[in-house]
């Protein structure tokens, strides 16, 4: 179907490595030019091991399951005709021991609070509706055991 390609880039830089004091921090690179700062989570390795900076794993999973989700509800919105002025989501990801008793991340919940304008607008069904439909069209939610639930949030001008 298609690949999908991200570089990850880490240098020691002339620091101790083997006392495991060494920085986590690197770089995640994309095919389109964008490059952004990644490290350990502070709550995994504390600073200065880690950047707070920086992007860690746990934060981009989140992002990228709210982000998919997000372009697939577009989509769908465009298709019903209603017209999205904003959207925003703060997505929230709960790390603790799954069945196996592995850390993972084990819930994330997706908050999404969408705004409408114009006369087509959806009733809170079709907007359910429009929300589940997308979920299941997430690349991102099917590709992963983590629970996602979506949550959304009731806006004024939804």
């Amino acid at each position: 179907m298609s690949e999908h390609v991200a570089s990850v880039h880490w240098e020691r830089n002339n620091q101790a490595f083997t006392d495991n004091r060494y920085s986590r921090r690197h770089v995640w690179y994309f095919d389109g030019g964008a490059n952004v700062v990644a490290s350990s989570s502070p709550h995994v390795v504390p600073v200065p091991g880690s950047d707070p900076a920086g992007v860690d794993p746990e934060e981009a999973f989140v992002a990228s399951l709210s982000s998919c989700h997000m372009l697939w509800f577009l989509s769908l919105a465009a298709k019903e005709g209603w017209v999205v002025d904003d959207y925003r989501d703060d997505a929230v990801g709960v790390m603790a021991r799954n069945a196996e008793g592995k850390v993972a991340m084990t819930v994330v919940t997706l908050r999404p609070a969408v705004s409408f304008s114009g006369p087509n607008r959806p009733d809170a069904a079709a907007l359910a509706d429009a929300h589940h439909r997308a979920h299941d069209a997430c690349f991102i939610a099917n590709s992963v055991k983590t629970e996602v639930r979506c949550e959304p949030v009731t806006t004024r001008g939804g």
